[in-house]
């Protein structure tokens, strides 16, 4: 397999790099720290500003703006003629402004990178992470609220693994302890022709269960449970199937009871001298590893706590992730519900008396989801029976519409997902926009003839006479940002910034395609191969972040 360093292209990187190789060249001594490249705040003070000058001038001991000249004369030589022109502005910031020459030569990067276009060529390194997702109890089926964890969680898998990383995916089925007992008491109630009991499961699944499952009125408690578990996850898994979803492993709690894994989990704890008993249960120090209270683990009546199996299937996981881990090292991304917020400071305790690096463990917090129709919300509850399943959802507004409405704001913001919105055919509705932009490309790119695009593909680009417009050059740039876009996205656990940034590049592509003919471009001027090549590259990027989400590209709408 290709390695990011001889496949991976990113333009606005290499652009960073000649920055910093023309400041070391006037540097007396290290820079402090890498200088910046961002977009100034109006297009015509140029394409880049860095404030690199004022990094140089304490090491020069000169003022930035005397400093600033000098630099710039460094640029010209690094850059030649892909610099259009460099000005000093301000207290001592450059503005760059580039030549067609490095917008052209940086789009014949990308279309060489072909498929791993936008892997960032820095993305620190490769780590073995398992990530723990979705893992609703399987007492019900999978709701909207879930449904936003298993977009969420398999949506950085797929980051995770496109910038190099081997990705576990795992989900914890609860199928222990008191709620597994209220779900086969409901069970069985129902199949009895009775109401739940007053702290059972109401929904109509359950009197489905009820009915699917052979003498479910006279089965014990024990194996109802498990009967019902097993018809619930199965149901579970084809939802998860249908929403583009898979898992690697699907973890037992069970298991852990049946194994004596817990009991050699806390037996291990015990030798490192992190457990203690005291009024006959057995706690855990979690003070030590800055909880604000030591928690239990075996309470006075011998019964294990949740927290305990918690521990035992983590001591499970960086077993698991020790024994396999490559180079880079391992990690462990737990995404939780919005009630876990009260066990975050316990679980880090708990990983690191298990001897698990304290950087090695992420836990991620998700928010709420708030279906909105007509400007109303709709209640969701499992005890109530009143549950909005993700099934229900995708039938609504289907998959593609659910995953991006699902990844559209960060995880830690409560989410209201407009359904109304979400089933337009429109261009308000940002996925509809931006399939839209995808398919239109891949319309232009069949009148351009069956034979077209391996020719553009493979032409010369950078000896082509296009002069680039201003929404040429916009649409360029916006490109060439992919890989640091994907690259953040991973880094921060943000999904959300792909949606952002498509969107964005797809605005930026109907500009361009406003202003500058394609087919036929001849006619005014311009040079068909190239503006065929732009398109082919977004189309191809656009396809790639859609890819990303777990969202389709049609090619026809």
């Amino acid at each position: 397999m290709a390695t990011r360093a001889d496949s991976a292209c990113d333009p606005i990187a290499s652009l960073r790099d000649a920055v910093v190789a023309a400041a070391r060249t006037l540097a007396d001594g290290e820079l402090p720290r890498l200088p910046t490249l961002d977009r100034p705040p109006k297009l015509e003070l140029g394409d880049f500003a860095t404030n690199a000058a004022m990094l140089l001038a304490p090491l020069a001991r000169s003022a930035p703006r005397e400093v600033a000249p000098r630099l710039a004369a460094a640029l010209a030589d690094e850059l030649g003629e892909r610099l259009a022109a460099v000005d000093v502005a301000g207290p001592g910031f450059l503005n760059l402004r580039l030549a067609d020459a490095w917008f052209k030569r940086a789009l014949a990067q990308v279309l060489a990178a072909s498929e791993a276009y936008g892997r960032p060529l820095a993305a620190g390194p490769r780590e073995r992470i398992l990530v723990e997702f979705v893992s609703a109890n399987p007492t019900g089926p999978i709701t909207v609220a879930s449904g936003r964890h298993a977009a969420y969680g398999d949506a950085l898998c797929r980051l995770l693994e496109f910038c190099g990383h081997t990705v576990e995916r795992e989900y914890y089925v609860n199928d222990a302890g008191s709620q597994v007992e209220r779900f086969a008491r409901s069970i069985a109630a129902r199949a009895r022709g009775e109401e739940p009991p007053e702290d059972g499961y109401r929904g109509d699944y359950v009197a489905e269960l009820a009915g699917a499952i052979d003498g479910a009125a006279d089965l014990d408690t024990e194996t109802l449970a498990r009967r019902g578990v097993e018809a619930m996850m199965a149901s579970v898994k084809g939802t998860l199937e249908r929403f583009g979803v898979r898992m690697d492993r699907y973890f037992s709690e069970r298991s852990l009871h049946e194994s004596g894994a817990i009991e050699r989990a806390l037996e291990q704890l015990a030798r490192a001298g992190h457990t203690y008993e005291a009024d006959g249960a057995l706690w855990l120090r979690t003070t030590v590893f800055g909880d604000d209270k030591d928690r239990v683990l075996r309470r006075s009546n011998g019964e294990y706590t949740y927290f305990a199996a918690d521990i035992a299937y983590h001591a499970d996981k960086l077993a698991r992730l020790a024994a396999a881990s490559p180079e880079g090292g391992y990690r462990a991304i737990d995404v939780l519900g919005a009630d876990h917020h009260g066990y975050l400071a316990r679980m880090r305790a708990a990983w690191q008396a298990l001897g698990g690096e304290s950087d090695r463990l992420e836990l991620v917090i998700m928010q709420l989801v708030h279906l909105v129709e007509g400007g109303s919300r709709a209640q969701m509850s499992k005890r109530a029976g009143t549950v909005v399943t993700l099934d229900e959802l995708v039938s609504d507004i289907g998959v593609d519409a659910a995953r991006w409405f699902l990844l559209s704001r960060s995880h830690d913001t409560t989410l209201e997902l407009d359904l109304d919105l979400a089933r337009s055919q429109a261009q308000e509705n940002p996925v509809f926009y931006v399939q839209y932009a995808h398919a239109r490309i891949a319309s232009i790119l069949r009148r351009a003839g069956t034979d077209r695009e391996a020719a553009v593909r493979g032409c010369d680009v950078e000896a082509s006479p296009e002069t680039l417009a201003p929404a040429a050059r916009e649409l360029l740039l916006k490109l060439f940002a992919f890989p640091s876009e994907v690259g953040e996205a991973a880094a921060l656990r943000a999904p959300h910034r792909l949606t952002a940034y498509l969107l964005e590049l797809a605005r930026s592509f109907s500009a361009f395609y406003r202003d500058c003919r394609v087919l036929g471009a001849g006619e005014e001027g311009g040079d068909e191969d190239f503006r065929l090549a732009v398109c082919l590259a977004v189309r191809d990027t656009l396809a790639r972040g859609l890819g990303l989400l777990g969202i389709a590209a049609p090619d026809e709408m």
